[in-house]
């Protein structure tokens, strides 16, 4: 992915300085197929795994066995050490982030989990905490869904300011920045339609109007934390070739995620 054909902050904040307020931090991930190591960051890669914690598993039922049983082991879907993409986003005394998820779509899921999509797990680590690792990851035990096996990627973070989609922002904006994207680009919204995986920033919104989550213990609104899209390189189909996004409370990170499926 590229997004060469955007903007730069300056330029776009020159010709609107008004979205300076709503300018978010992301880093976009851009996937090639690889052979990461447990000490990379990655997609669908090894994970940094303690052998003294359990694997996460999912016995939820899904469409294919309403018993959720046997217990099937998740799937990494990417691991992000802090040292390759730093900002706002690490918690304090952490600096690894490991997204897992159970490979199966579930019709009725956890109320923070997303409907007709995979159960994720989200675990924030110390590295150097770490001390003897996992050989490799358990093989799930039921049958994945198609598009729910990440491939083993090697990912390149690009940084860069994300702003809200138009609907976000104050009316009074919206003309002057759809004049911007209109001269931009090829046609498409690069400046507030960031798309592909993504570290931080903001949601797109193409299926639905904007909608705010907040954090069920704290009513605190979240914030998005990562985006996982689907594309070929990673061969992950997500929805009707949607986006996953999940949600995090900026308050406390201990707090429970949101997941939406777009």
């Amino acid at each position: 992915m590229t997004h060469s054909s955007r903007p730069s902050t300056k330029a776009t904040l020159d010709a609107l300085p008004g979205l300076a307020p709503f300018a978010r931090e992301a880093v976009v991930l851009r996937p090639e197929r690889g052979e990461p190591t447990a000490r990379d960051s990655s997609i669908g890669g090894p994970l940094l795994w303690p052998d003294d914690e359990p694997w996460p598993t999912c016995s939820l039922p899904d469409e294919t066995d309403p018993t959720g049983l046997p217990a099937t082991a998740m799937v990494p879907v990417a691991q992000i050490f802090e040292r390759d993409m730093p900002g706002p986003w690490w918690p304090a005394g952490t600096d690894l982030l490991q997204i897992l998820w159970c490979p199966n779509e579930h019709w009725d899921p956890p109320a923070q989990q997303a409907d007709v999509s995979p159960v994720v797990e989200v675990r924030w680590r110390r590295a150097a905490d770490i001390g003897r690792t996992v050989a490799a990851s358990p093989s799930p035990s039921r049958r994945s869904e198609d598009g729910h096996l990440p491939q083993p990627c090697t990912i390149i973070g690009e940084p860069l300011a994300d702003f809200p989609f138009r609907e976000e922002l104050p009316p009074e904006f919206r003309p002057a920045l759809e004049e911007l994207v209109r001269r931009t680009g090829d046609g498409g919204d690069v400046i507030t339609r960031v798309g592909g995986w993504k570290l931080g920033g903001w949601p797109t919104w193409h299926l639905t109007h904007p909608m705010v989550f907040r954090c069920d213990r704290c009513a605190t609104e979240m914030r998005l934390l990562f985006t996982v899209s689907s594309d070929d390189v990673t061969e992950v189909v997500v929805g009707r070739w949607g986006d996953l996004r999940i949600f995090t409370c900026p308050a406390d990170h201990r707090h429970p995620f949101q997941v939406d499926l777009h």
